[in-house]
């Protein structure tokens, strides 16, 4: 009796050991749900040394890797499978994704219909791996991918599988069918927590106004799954900019349903940057850092930079700029760090043609007006209190490329850095837009002036005489007497210059010279041009000829030049 239960304990032993071994992938792929990487790594390393043919396991170990972004590390194992298991559908799919993400389509699209062949499109499993691997690269088929989950009976669908659908549809903006195929998700698996934070993420992409709906579906998420991490996550970084403490919250609840890596420590040394605790940031850091090994999370070294940026330490943030720039994947380097890191470089004389690339990336990357603005004032800025005037009008005016409506103030920035800087036929070329944009303002047309002046400095060609009698024109209707005042003196004296020095016309320079004491009658200048323009010439007699000349040598007329102060 002792020995036939011994036996059966033993056949019950190899009985449940088989189906635990059954469900080992499932369990990999429960973590790799939860986005647990080192958990579900583990897993799957554990069955390929068992069996290193287990193509279940091989497959998701590499979509694993590609869920940290290593896709070295999944193409090298796809690959090595395949070569051993040539004919495997799965081993197929997974390279045409690696394809995909290189932008082979034709040789992805090759490799998918081949593995559809092989099994006859009777491999429901497949089938959603083709559509998971087009919807997931950037390159990939939505409408394929579409294809491909609908080739599966509704009956024969997972709530995975009806999601997989709905991310192929939000992929191509259809937030309508991506819904209804997340609430089909739930319907099978109302505990489906992706589906419920999927519908949430649709909300959100519609804007600020939709947050109570998202919000709704985000909280419905973390009821049904307390342990889905990619919330806890997502909450984390939406609260990042808006509620540091909130952020904070969300963080601790990650990272105590999260596996733990290095990433985390970053997270927390991003918290402090956030809370602008800098100093504290950059000491976090420098724990993380040594925790890492000898491959520390990359984006500490950003987070470095732009802590010592905040504390005004130039040197060591472009000190760990550069180091960020070397250790970090170029795809993964965004807007703010090309900006940042840029702006920080001006302040090195030598790099301002590498600062001015990066600026120029972010610029391109960003697809903010808002972000691209700041990234340009703050250059143009950077260029102003450095006096270079030149520079600095050329960044104010990218403005013009980037900003919907231009303003007054982007006008006048540019051109009147480019009249600081001596550019006068720039500034005058700016202010020529200042006057169509703005045509009843003066200042388009006061500066206009002073550039044709500088250009035309001899006034032989009169080119600032339009410009001037504009200004004559709406300053004498303006209703502000004082600026007007100023402004016409300065007009009425380019006249008095021009017809009695250019022209000859000492009756037209006598007529403006009276307009001057019209609006100021004390004004010094013209009381002493109306004595010297009136004063009646001399005559001379020539013993020799016998002849009357004029004498005017004695005539002095010394009209005010206009002059402009650095504003």
């Amino acid at each position: 009796m002792r020995k036939i239960k011994i036996i059966s304990l033993l056949i019950t032993l190899l009985f449940t050991g088989n189906i635990l071994f059954a469900q080992t992938v499932d369990e990999g792929k429960r973590f790799l749900y939860y986005e647990r990487y080192n958990s579900a790594k583990d897993v799957f390393n554990r069955l390929l040394s068992a069996n290193p043919n287990n193509v279940d396991a091989a497959y998701w170990l590499g979509q694993t890797y590609l869920g940290e972004e290593d896709s070295v590390s999944a193409k090298a194992l796809y690959q090595k499978t395949l070569n051993a298991n040539p004919n495997s559908p799965l081993m197929l799919v997974a390279m045409g994704q690696i394809a995909l993400m290189e932008g082979q389509k034709q040789e992805a699209r090759n490799r998918f219909e081949t593995a559809i062949s092989l099994t006859k499109g009777k491999d429901y499993n497949v089938l959603n791996a083709i559509a998971r691997a087009n919807v997931d690269a950037r390159n990939g088929d939505a409408t394929y991918a579409i294809e491909k989950i609908k080739a599966i009976p509704e009956n024969k669908r997972t709530a995975e599988m009806w999601t997989t659908l709905g991310d192929a549809y939000r992929k191509l903006t259809d937030g309508a069918n991506a819904q209804l195929s997340y609430q089909s998700a739930l319907a099978l698996d109302p505990n489906y927590a992706r589906a419920s934070f999927m519908i949430g993420r649709i909300y959100q992409t519609q804007g600020f106004s939709q947050e109570p709906y998202y919000m709704k579906y985000y909280t419905e998420a973390i009821s049904k799954d307390p342990k889905f991490a990619p919330v806890y996550y997502w909450l984390y970084n939406y609260y990042y900019t808006r509620d540091v403490n909130k952020s904070r919250e969300y963080l601790d609840k990650y990272i105590a349903v999260a596996d733990a890596d290095s990433k985390n420590c970053y997270y927390q040394a991003s918290i402090l940057y956030a809370s602008r605790q800098f100093q504290q940031a950059i000491t976090k850091s420098n724990e993380c850092i040594a925790a890492g090994g000898q491959n520390p999370y990359p984006s500490l070294y950003g987070l470095k930079a732009f802590a010592y940026d905040k504390l005004g330490d130039s040197a060591n943030a472009k000190t760990f700029f550069e180091m960020y720039f070397q250790k970090q994947k170029p795809e993964k380097l965004e807007s703010g760090d090309y900006a940042t890191y840029g702006r920080v470089l001006l302040k090195f004389p030598g790099n301002e043609a590498t600062a001015a690339t990066y600026i120029q990336k972010a610029i391109t990357l960003d697809t903010l007006e808002a972000n691209k603005i700041e990234y340009i004032t703050s250059v143009a800025n950077n260029y102003l209190a450095a006096k270079n005037y030149n520079e600095a009008a050329n960044w104010y005016a990218r403005l013009f490329a980037i900003k919907k409506n231009v303003t007054k103030t982007d006008l006048y920035n540019a051109g009147y850095n480019y009249y600081r800087a001596g550019n006068y036929k720039t500034s005058d070329s700016v202010f020529n837009l200042y006057k169509q944009k703005y045509p009843e303002d003066m200042i388009g047309y006061y500066y206009g002036a002073i550039n044709k002046a500088n250009i035309d400095s001899t006034s032989a060609l009169g080119l600032a005489i339009p410009d001037y009698e504009k200004i004559i024109q709406l300053a004498s209707a303006s209703a502000d007497t004082a600026r007007a005042k100023a402004q016409l003196i300065t007009a009425y004296n380019y006249m008095i210059n021009y017809y009695y020095n250019v022209k000859k016309d000492k009756a037209m320079a006598i007529t403006y010279n009276d307009k001057i004491l019209a609006v100021d009658p004390t004004n010094a200048q013209a009381l002493a041009n109306r004595d010297a323009l009136n004063k009646q010439p001399k005559v001379k007699v020539d013993d020799n000829k016998t002849k009357m000349k004029t004498d005017t040598s004695k005539e002095k007329v010394t009209p005010t030049k206009a002059k402009v102060k650095d504003k």
